[in-house]
């Protein structure tokens, strides 16, 4: 098999590294996204279904090697790489690569992923890799099987095997779609399995859906939804729960899990008061907060600067 992906790109732009997101890695930094084209799970919701779903790579994409990516990144003053907009699993061979070729350069490279992956692929794929968030698309096999043509049990091998047996930085996101996997209930299964098996510290995103893509007949996301959802999710015990897609401060800020003080302001992807030090220690009661930090936040802010140079 060989992957007609390698070395073809598409989307490269630099962003806030909260746009992942990510909100404990190198918060304020930025990073340099990119994608190719295809996806191995269907969803009918996709978000990114421009790329995902494109059949031609050629059409949409740019000549870019594992070292013109590293280069690139390190020229542009970026924190990270990420390999994102369709799912990196399917261009493994090149995301490995360029991970590769970013270490060497002190780069951090970051998977955004579906975890949608076979156990012998696994260890390879993410030996290199810095930091992942991974789509936690619903609790339900149900719902993995009628609208992603997936299943969920890999996922959560996934998950368990980053939180276990790695080192990479894991964050999770949940779009939540009205009606679909919104329940209060399912997102008290989702909660228990979380806290259970990933521990209460690593950071949950709950982001609104809107219409799109096979779906654009259902309804966005109310914010009230992810509010009440963040809100079962601290009382399950987790930490650091976030909602995105919506403009809600207080829920997208990082507050202290020993003494409950703001440590990171967020508005949007634009950062405010910041009060931790480089190891991530809160300066009011020395609680260290899960994640890598710096002694001060990044200064990229909330842009999107388009790459089209590559090299």
């Amino acid at each position: 098999m060989v992957l007609t992906s390698y070395g073809r790109s598409t989307g490269f732009c630099i962003d806030p590294i909260e746009k992942k997101p990510l909100n404990h890695f190198y918060p304020g930094s930025s990073i340099l996204s990119f994608g190719t084209a295809g996806c191995n799970l269907g969803c009918r919701f996709c978000q990114n279904w421009e790329t995902s779903k494109a059949r031609q790579v050629e059409g949409i994409s740019q000549a870019a090697s594992p070292a013109d990516i590293a280069e690139t990144a390190a020229d542009r003053g970026c924190r990270s790489v990420a390999f994102t907009y369709n799912d990196p699993v399917i261009f493994a061979e090149y995301a490995i690569d360029t991970a590769k070729a970013c270490r060497q350069r002190g780069i951090k490279t970051v998977a955004v992923t579906a975890g949608y992956i076979s156990a012998g692929a696994r260890e390879e794929f993410f030996e290199y890799i810095d930091g992942a968030n991974v789509d936690l698309k619903a609790f339900s096999d149900d719902f993995y099987d009628k609208l992603c043509f997936a299943r969920l049990a890999p996922v959560l091998d996934t998950l368990k095997y980053l939180r276990k047996e790695t080192d990479v930085w894991l964050e999770v996101t949940t779009l939540l779609i009205p009606g679909k996997n919104d329940s209060e209930d399912e997102v008290a299964r989702l909660c228990d399995w979380f806290a259970e098996n990933l521990g209460v510290e690593v950071p949950l995103h709950f982001t609104a859906f809107h219409p799109d893509f096979k779906m654009r007949d259902g309804e966005a996301t109310p914010s009230n939804i992810l509010s009440r959802a963040r809100e079962q999710a601290r009382e399950a015990g987790l930490k650091h729960v976030y909602t995105g897609n919506v403009h809600d401060a207080s829920g997208q800020s990082t507050y202290c899990a020993g003494c409950g003080k703001l440590v990171i302001e967020r508005n949007w992807y634009t950062l405010g008061q910041y009060d931790l030090s480089a190891q991530g220690a809160c300066l009011s009661c020395g609680a260290i907060c899960a994640g890598h930090f710096e002694g001060q936040a990044g200064t990229w802010g909330s842009r999107r600067q388009r790459v089209r140079e590559i090299g």
